[in-house]
């Protein structure tokens, strides 16, 4: 009898071991641990002492990619002086690879963005042509709110302007218009 007791206890601490070990069907084990409740800790991200890398123009850029019509006489160095780049950026920027192939007079070039605008260009001076005949300023077209005692003439000699671009302005047919206070209309440029 001891040795039936010896040999069940031995069989049921068999049983338990396989069933602790998670034995299926097929033959293959797991083995289950339980898990209790665990600390876990936050760490913070890392902070980087690495410097961050920031790109800016060179002072004087234009910051915007240019189109430039290459005319007679122009070489690559002219071109590229002109818009204070080097020629391997002029090249680079519109995919060539030797001065040999620049384009032909009428072709379009791009400039790149870090082009500069130097002192050795021409510089154009714009002068403003005043518009109007002389003694009527160069006053720009606007609105005027009718005032009471207004009259199509009154209007018109007070702001130097023509009966035609006065109606026009306004798209009236005629000057058989109903002037109010009040009413908004449009002022040609003076002396139109």
């Amino acid at each position: 009898m001891r040795k039936l007791v010896a040999m069940r206890s031995r069989w049921l601490l068999l049983a338990v071991a396989l069933s602790a070990c998670g034995v299926d069907a097929a033959g293959s084990a797991t083995t289950i641990v339980p898990i209790g409740p665990t600390d876990f800790a936050t760490i913070p991200p890392a902070v980087t002492t690495i410097a961050p890398v920031v790109t800016t123009l060179p002072p004087g850029a234009v910051g915007v990619e240019q189109i430039y019509v290459v005319q007679a006489g122009d070489s690559p160095i002219k071109v590229a002086n002109a818009f204070g780049i080097s020629v391997d950026q002029l090249l680079s920027w519109n995919g060539l690879i030797s001065t040999q192939q620049f384009p032909y007079p009428g072709r379009q070039l791009k400039i790149p963005p870090s082009a500069q605008v130097t002192v050795n260009q021409t510089q154009q001076t714009i002068v403003a042509n005043p518009v109007g005949k002389p003694g009527c300023g160069n006053r720009p077209a606007g609105t005027y709110e009718v005032q009471a005692g207004d009259s199509f003439s009154a209007i018109r000699k007070k702001f130097c302007v023509s009966t035609n671009s006065l109606l026009a302005a306004n798209q009236w047919p005629s000057i058989n218009v109903f002037l109010y206070p009040g009413l908004k209309i449009n002022i040609p440029p003076a002396g139109s």
